[in-house]
């Protein structure tokens, strides 16, 4: 199966540097480009790619606005949608998660975890990369004082969405755990019913907003 990309970024030089990334796997295709913010709603609108791949920083409509009519709550049918920013721009990359997207990419992190975000988003799992994902929620969640907030969470799930908030992907969270993962999953969409996220970016982003990360 190929995986169907829309690239927008106001870059064309970097535009053209991701293509050649993502092209040189086998698995996946470029449909479209965009240059800016409404061009890549519109084109996403038009051609249903599986994966967004959408610049933080656009003209006319940047990265968390595209998100957000992409994939945000209010949208019906969303589409995955993956940030690719820079650390120092955290606070935007931390907006998009909340508004939809299902991942971020750091410009710098290599052409591998590129290629990795984008079949990571397709497969319906988002990329959440220890070396990347912890600095950047950690250092948003702001601190707090006092107990650690109660929540619906069973312990088993707690220990699950702690280990999704250090990175862990669904077998080393199985592995961590001595569970299947079969289990880990079930365990997941428990945790995503209960508290009414969407995916695994969601998930990381609960547990350390809801201090879960101080009780270990």
């Amino acid at each position: 199966m190929t995986i169907r990309v829309l690239l927008a970024d106001d870059q064309a030089m970097i535009r053209d540097g991701l293509r050649r990334i993502l092209e040189s796997s086998p698995d996946l295709t470029v449909v479209a480009e965009a240059s800016d913010g409404v061009e890549a709603v519109e084109a996403a609108r038009r051609l249903r790619p599986d994966v967004c791949l959408v610049d933080i920083r656009m003209p006319r409509l940047d990265g968390l606005d595209v998100t957000r009519s992409l994939a945000g709550p209010g949208v019906a049918d969303p589409l995955k949608v993956v940030v690719v920013t820079t650390f120092d721009l955290d606070e935007y990359v931390y907006g998009a998660l909340r508004g939809g997207a299902v991942g971020f990419v750091l410009k710098d992190a290599g052409p591998a975890l590129l290629v990795e975000a984008v079949r990571s988003a397709h497969a319906g799992d988002a990329l959440i990369s220890p070396s990347v994902t912890l600095r950047l929620l950690s250092h948003l969640t702001p601190p707090a004082s006092g107990p650690v907030r109660p929540h619906p969470l069973s312990e088993r799930e707690t220990e699950v969405a702690r280990s999704v908030a250090r990175g862990r992907t669904n077998q080393e969270t199985a592995d961590e755990l001595f569970i299947s993962v079969s289990t880990v999953k079930g365990h997941m969409s428990s945790i995503q019913a209960k508290l009414n996220l969407r995916n695994r970016v969601e998930v990381a982003a609960w547990a350390w907003e809801n201090r879960l990360m101080d009780a270990v």
